[in-house]
């Protein structure tokens, strides 16, 4: 069974819903979605590199095969025990195409594999703009020790963790955030939502 049927309605930029329906956030753009899928008990990653074209496989510096497709522009790691994972796509709908691409491959070189794998979401990293600079010094000092890190010496930007939801925000000077390790496109709304909440109650925003 397909993990997304409704395909378009996962398209970049990021939506929400609400009483009205679906409904889109253009402050909020989908920088990459890492997927992961067992497309077969097992992979002959030497036969795959040997016949698909523009594969890369060194098994003495990563011991999976790598294969990047043009559209939608993806990666897909292959590995011998069947898994394969897909990094760089903007969208669900993408990841679906990626994944159905890789498996259209195997296929036509004669080896066996699943047509509708199980696509389980490990990350989503979500990028948007609060559209105003931050002073982070004092907006570590003003969120909670134990979930804010601030040390301008090792990284540019506050990051906050939201361990209720699994991800974590990284928010810069110039009033950009990130959002990362989501694996639901819901929990990233929630989180960059309740950042912008919290902001606005200390009167930043």
């Amino acid at each position: 069974m397909h993990l997304f049927r409704e395909r378009n309605v996962y398209k970049n930029p990021l939506y929400t819903s609400g009483r009205e329906g679906l409904h889109y956030m253009t402050d909020m753009n989908i920088e990459n979605i890492v997927a992961s899928t067992q497309i077969a008990d097992g992979l002959d990653i030497k036969h795959l590199a040997d016949t698909i074209p523009d594969s890369k496989y060194d098994p003495e510096k990563f011991p999976g095969l790598v294969l990047h497709i043009e559209k939608p522009k993806t990666a897909v790691l292959l590995f011998s025990s069947g898994n394969a994972i897909c990094t760089g796509a903007k969208s669900l709908e993408e990841v679906d195409e990626a994944i159905h691409e890789i498996i259209n491959k195997i296929k036509n070189v004669g080896l066996p594999v699943s047509e509708n794998p199980e696509i389980k979401i490990q990350n989503i990293v979500v990028s948007s703009d609060l559209k105003k600079e931050l002073q982070l010094s004092s907006l570590a000092k003003a969120l909670l020790v134990e979930n804010a890190e601030y040390e301008p010496e090792q990284f540019p930007g506050l990051v906050y963790r939201m361990d209720n939801l699994g991800v974590v925000l990284l928010l810069f000077s110039s009033g950009k955030l990130v959002c990362t390790g989501a694996k639901k496109l819901e929990d990233v709304t929630t989180a960059i939502d309740m950042m912008k909440d919290k902001l606005s109650s200390m009167g930043i925003l």
